[in-house]
């Protein structure tokens, strides 16, 4: 916790309410820097906790991980000073922490998930659930997704609360992001009334460049389903039944090669990107103005060639258009060497990124149309549908984010979309009725679901000075300049 004492540089005392409130931001900025220095061993310490809390919410036999998770969590948020609480739901639970500093006053809620991806010992340098320090590096699976974004607003929190800062500071950390968020739309409609708030942070996306800050303005949506096709009931010797027998391996990748150009990327399927909204001329500039280098992006994510090198038409497709990518085929045999079986029955595993305007439903409806009216015997199964989501890009609420940001790195930052997608962003802005603001604080190098994932500490020294200043500037705007609930 920090000292309750006076600030030595002269900002205001913990519990100097009324001079923050009538003062303006600067009494709680003017001591920040000090507190982001003095802060650093404990998120450390925060972080070693949590990442040491194995909780992979797609594996049943982490439960007891998700448990100690979220334990963890509310007696973080305690320590901190705020009030927690574990919320059950009929899966993972989900914990809410508060400070409150009156009815009054602005409420803002802060959306992290701590739940993680699994992590394979063997593909790591260090232990995936037991943080490692390399310098300024957090090594850890949970690290970058989303535990250090999601400590780091924490901090910052913390130094407003002491302070008596005149907002309502509201967590909501998730436990079943990287399942899809199965229930947290349950969550929301059953603590409605207690989730009243004027504003939404989400700390989970990535900026484009560690050269230029970013803020996300929008995510594009997802639908993921199976195709299958079964022609027998029992593997045959290709030798005896090849040529007669129907493969279903290679009908479906016959399918596949009628929905998709795999050279271009361009969706075959007619009809299926009448809907999508074009992306203007303005926002391609600032996607382009992020920082985004191609040579970057195809050496950070180990891609030996890309299907254009034109920075602009990249950014464009990650950022605005729909995809439709293959993710793998089930069937036959997959060990050494060939067996030379025809397989009675196979599965390709699909999936398509919608953007602004799309309908999961009236996509998946497309493409199992075009399917199944040239192969009447493929079972088309959607598994899961998830709407796109665009936010604004101007407006109060992202002029505060953008001075936040700047204040803090230095730099005026870049708004881009989010090639990926968000569940519980959809759910908040259906239910709560305010406006969104993504400010992510994770950068390309931090390996997001992948090996050797970390966080660092730049990004959460100046990820505390930015939530600070956020909070500082909106608790200190009129009134009006926040929405009212609804």
């Amino acid at each position: 916790m920090p000292d309750d004492s006076p600030a030595r540089d002269g900002s205001s005392a913990p519990g100097d309410h009324a001079s923050i409130a009538t003062a303006g931001p600067d009494p709680l900025l003017a001591g920040l820097d000090a507190y982001v220095d003095a802060s650093r061993p404990e998120f450390e310490r925060r972080l070693r906790e949590l990442v040491g809390a194995a909780g992979v919410s797609a594996d049943p036999a982490y439960a007891p991980d998700i448990v100690r998770t979220a334990e963890l969590a509310a007696a973080q948020l305690r320590e901190a000073g705020l009030a927690a609480r574990i919320v059950a739901t009929a899966g993972n639970p989900v914990v809410v922490g508060e400070y409150l500093a009156g009815p009054s006053r602005p409420t803002v809620t802060i959306y992290n998930h701590l739940d993680v991806q699994p992590a394979d010992p063997a593909e790591w340098l260090t232990e995936p659930f037991r943080l490692t320090i390399d310098g300024d590096r957090y090594l850890g699976r949970g690290s970058t997704d989303d535990k250090g974004p999601a400590l780091t607003a924490l901090q910052a929190a913390q130094y407003a609360a002491a302070r008596a800062l005149p907002l309502n500071i509201r967590f909501v950390w998730e436990l079943e992001e990287e399942i899809g968020s199965p229930n947290f739309e349950a969550f929301v409609r059953a603590e409605l009334p207690r989730l009243a708030t004027d504003s939404v942070l989400v700390s989970d996306t990535i900026w484009i460049s560690a050269d230029r800050p970013a803020i996300d303005y929008g995510l594009r949506g997802l639908v993921t389903f199976e195709v299958t096709i079964e022609t027998g009931t029992a593997d045959t010797h290709s030798g005896l039944t090849g040529g007669p027998a129907r493969n279903p391996l290679a009908e479906l990748a016959q399918i596949v090669a009628e929905c998709l150009d795999p050279a271009t990327g361009q969706v075959l399927i007619p009809g299926f990107a009448d809907a999508v909204a074009p992306v203007s001329a303005a926002e391609l500039d600032d996607f382009v103005a992020s920082g985004f280098d191609v040579d970057v992006f195809r050496a950070a994510h180990g891609l030996a060639a890309l299907r254009t090198t034109d920075a602009r038409e990249v950014v464009r497709r990650i950022m605005a258009e729909p995809t439709f990518e293959v993710h793998g085929f089930t069937g036959g045999y997959t060990g050494p060497g060939v067996k030379t079986v025809v397989p009675p029955r196979a599965t390709v595993k699909l999936s398509a990124r919608i953007v602004p305007h799309q309908q999961p439903t009236e996509v998946f409806a497309l493409v199992r149309d075009f399917i199944t009216t040239r192969h009447p015997d493929a079972h088309v199964e959607m598994e899961a549908a998830l709407a796109p989501y665009l936010g604004p890009r101007t407006g109060p609420h992202a002029e505060l984010a953008a001075n936040a940001v700047e204040f803090a790195f230095g730099r005026r930052p870049a708004f881009v979309r989010e090639g990926g997608s968000i569940g519980a962003v959809l759910t908040m802005d259906q239910y709560l009725k305010a406006p969104v603001t993504l400010l992510g604080l994770s950068l390309p190098s931090h390996g997001y679901h992948a090996p050797n994932e970390h966080f660092d500490w730049t990004q959460a020294a100046g990820g505390i000075r930015m939530f600070t200043h956020y909070f500082a500037h909106l608790a200190a705007a009129p009134r009006q300049v926040v929405p009212g609930r609804s």
